[in-house]
């Protein structure tokens, strides 16, 4: 009897430490996407010989749906990324034609960056498509965070088979990202800069990836504006709309 009870305190506890890890995940992801948003960001793609510059406008509701426009440079301008629910489609203005992107494709470039089409359009969940655990605590620009690893749920279609998340403890701001491939490989670093007040909310509002196996390489995400929870109907997301964005 003595060890049986051992045996459930010992699950309850195990059970506890999952929880607590999908809940800060949780509590960190609603902060930075609200349960709705409207962001302008500029993106820098910086390599040793160049540097490219893009603006985007995006839309974001939930985890299932997000519409997302660049507005330039002229050659990229109109060219529109929607996701709803699993599917993810690109509008080309010059082709007149939306195109459905396939789960195969997730995992490439996005527009050139060292972005992935999935970090961008966020296909996956992270909530929904990854067991959650704490594996440690670490110090980032002086603030405490937890080290928590996910790992994909069994049969489930990600890009990544793990990824390392670093989020304050006491502002559930992700900092730190780390990415793998199927060999456990790394990949992407992801690192968050400039934390300062926007639209009421303590974030993050400079993010860099960079890749793990070129150096002298990293695209820069920095948002411009952002408004947390404005109302934006689901019919907003569609192929309609894509259509006729100016």
């Amino acid at each position: 009897m003595k060890n049986l009870y051992s045996i459930l305190c010992c699950l309850y506890s195990m059970c506890a430490v999952a929880q607590d890890a999908r809940s800060i995940v949780q509590r960190a992801d609603e902060k930075i996407r609200g349960k709705s948003s409207h962001v302008r960001m500029s993106i820098q793609t910086i390599r040793p010989e160049w540097t490219r510059s893009m603006e985007i406008e995006a839309w974001m509701k939930g985890t299932d749906l997000s519409l997302i426009r660049i507005l330039a440079p002229a050659k990229e301008k109109g060219i529109i990324f929607l996701k709803k629910e699993k599917e993810v489609w690109v509008w080309y203005p010059a082709l007149e034609r939306s195109i459905r992107l396939p789960p195969s494709m997730m995992s490439q470039s996005w527009m050139g960056t060292d972005f992935t089409n999935d970090d961008l359009v966020k296909e996956s969940s992270i909530l929904r498509d990854y067991d959650h655990r704490i594996t440690g605590d670490t110090l980032i620009d002086k603030r405490a965070c937890y080290i928590i690893e996910m790992i994909p749920l069994p049969e489930t279609a990600v890009v990544w088979s793990k990824v390392i998340v670093c989020i304050d403890k006491k502002d559930f701001m992700e900092l730190h990202s780390r990415f793998y491939d199927e060999e456990g490989l790394l990949v992407n670093s992801m690192n968050g800069y400039e934390v300062q007040m926007m639209s009421q909310r303590l974030i993050p509002t400079r993010f860099a990836m960079m890749p793990a196996d070129k150096t002298d390489h990293r695209t820069e995400m920095k948002y411009q504006q952002i408004e947390f929870d404005p109302v934006i109907p689901d019919a907003f997301f569609s192929l309609e709309t894509m259509r006729v964005m100016p």
